[in-house]
């Protein structure tokens, strides 16, 4: 049975949840408890965390388990990730976290339909799959990771996209693929060209962490 139809909700398919600091985009440097949930149909080549893309080989965690560790940590936001972590479900669990009063963060590439409530959505877009106008519509933050120069062609469309998506303007970054100095040159030069963009590093990565 798929993770979307997986209960729908009281356990979810979960790689790992951990504290750490959030290294990307909008809200680089804050505390935020991580909650990685496993499966991933998207499938991108360069992916960090190919081993999240097979639901199954993950354990079912409770709710009330990611609710307390949550909790426990007392971060300034909780992070829903992946993998992609639309292909689950996510309405029971942002329930239960709302009384914590901790703002809950989402990081999508928007293939599938949105479940849950959050305070903030951040929108990574690809080009081989690429997102719904739900998505476009309501994110927060656009982050388009770039490899090659076609990537910043699609960003400039995604940011069109989400404008023309009931007027949507989110926050726009451009994060250079992990390791490529060609890449972070080509994020670079555009962030300096168009004002509007800004540049997202993965800061935790530098600093050794999670």
């Amino acid at each position: 049975m798929p993770p979307s139809l997986e209960g729908g909700a009281e356990r979810l398919r979960v790689v790992e949840h951990f504290h750490s600091l959030q290294g990307e985009g909008v809200h680089a440097g804050r505390s935020a408890l991580f909650i990685r949930l496993a499966g991933c149909n998207v499938r991108c080549s360069w992916c960090d965390t190919k081993h999240s893309w097979a639901a199954a080989a993950h354990p079912l965690c409770s709710v009330e388990q990611l609710v307390a560790a949550v909790r426990e940590s007392s971060p300034s936001m909780v992070v829903i990730t992946g993998g992609e972590p639309l292909e689950q479900n996510l309405d029971r669990l942002c329930t239960a976290l709302a009384p914590l009063n901790v703002p809950r963060h989402l990081e999508t590439s928007g293939v599938e339909p949105l479940s849950g409530a959050f305070e903030w959505i951040t929108l990574s877009p690809k080009r081989h799959r690429q997102p719904r106008w739900q998505l476009l519509a309501c994110c927060h933050e656009l982050k388009v990771v770039v490899h090659e120069h076609e990537d910043l062609l699609f960003a400039d469309t995604m940011a069109a996209a989400c404008q023309a998506a009931a007027g949507n303007r989110p926050h726009l970054c451009l994060q250079p693929g992990e390791g490529s100095a060609a890449a972070a040159e080509l994020a670079t030069n555009h962030v300096l060209k168009h004002r509007q963009w800004r540049l997202s590093l993965q800061t935790h990565k530098w600093l050794g962490l999670r």
